[in-house]
């Protein structure tokens, strides 16, 4: 994020001035399968993490 960030605000002078001081990116997260997932599998995982709320309590 740090390296992007940067050359965007090399190459867009006017996001610097924005940004100065302030973080480029929103905080989020980065996600990765190995191995043999299928389809199914994604579906179940979306499904259960999508009843839950901010604390991870499901609904």
């Amino acid at each position: 994020k740090g390296r992007s960030s940067r050359r965007i605000q090399m190459e867009f002078p006017d996001l610097r001035k924005r940004y100065w001081g302030r973080r480029f990116w929103a905080r989020g997260y980065f996600s990765t399968t190995s191995g043999n997932v299928t389809d199914d599998i994604m579906l179940q995982y979306l499904e259960l993490h999508g009843k839950r709320d901010a604390t991870g309590v499901s609904r």
